[in-house]
């Protein structure tokens, strides 16, 4: 697999544009990002919340590399902060442009969620 670019509203994985955020599984799977876990907490996207790190984390997951926006507006809440630290998953969160380049020369088994907008 490999995330070929990204820009305001998309990302390209394989070749394929995808026009919404997303989340790629430890297999490779890509899924759409679920936004409404936490907006429903905090009524934006741009804070995870500890429901949605719990649906993006997978048994066996020890790097999530998480890919915060085109300008870095979208953070962990502290409390998904504290959620991957005790399932002993380390997350890397960078702007996206960065973090696509990130998950495509770290090698091994590892996750991404990506942001594609702000």
């Amino acid at each position: 697999m490999k995330i070929n670019s990204t820009e305001f509203g998309s990302i390209t994985i394989d070749d394929e544009i995808y026009p919404y955020d997303v989340l790629i599984r430890l297999s490779g799977e890509i899924r759409k990002r679920k936004k409404k876990l936490s907006k429903k907490y905090y009524g934006t996207s741009h804070i995870v919340s500890l429901e949605e790190a719990e649906f993006v984390y997978e048994k066996g997951c020890h790097l999530l590399i998480v890919g915060t926006g085109q300008n870095g507006n979208l953070h962990l809440s502290p409390e998904a902060v504290e959620f991957f630290a005790h399932k002993d998953c380390k997350v890397l969160a960078e702007p996206t442009p960065t973090a696509i380049f990130t998950f495509n020369n770290i090698k091994g088994r590892k996750g991404g969620m990506f942001h594609v907008t702000c």
